[in-house]
């Protein structure tokens, strides 16, 4: 298992690398934090005490880059995930990131976006706790 510091120092190595200069839309970062075990065989119970230890990380972390950075706008992306079934345009990251993160807590610093967030992309599948960071396009 890997620590808050370690977290803050991915979410700062992230916040500090260029975006690709060939891409199409606005650059953005994602990086998986902590990835749990998948659940093809587990209990509910299991399920669920994975869910709460990877939303306390979360919260702590919240926290934590709210003392820094202030509070965060909290994004519901279940909004985007509407918007994209009905074939509007989604911005990325947020187009693949609505498919399995329900909300994003959202920070704008230094003229790009930090998003941290759990997810899961169906019942059998890992826990995923996740920072995306991207030029523009959320906050």
């Amino acid at each position: 298992m890997t620590s808050t510091a370690d977290h803050l120092a991915t979410i700062e190595a992230l916040r500090a690398r260029d975006f690709p200069a060939q891409r199409r839309g606005p650059g953005f970062h994602v990086a998986d934090l902590r990835v749990s075990e998948d659940f093809w065989d587990a209990d509910l119970t299991r399920v669920e005490e994975v869910l709460e230890e990877f939303e306390a990380e979360l919260g702590v972390l919240v926290q934590v880059l709210t003392l820094r950075w202030g509070a965060p706008r909290v994004l519901d992306l279940a909004d985007v995930l509407e918007r994209s079934a009905m074939g509007e345009p989604v911005p990325p990251p947020l187009d693949d990131l609505c498919g399995y993160v329900p909300e994003l807590y959202v920070w704008r610093v230094d003229g790009r976006w930090v998003g941290l967030g759990v997810g899961q992309g169906d019942r059998e599948l890992p826990f995923q706790l996740l920072v995306a960071i991207g030029e523009s396009g959320v906050g």
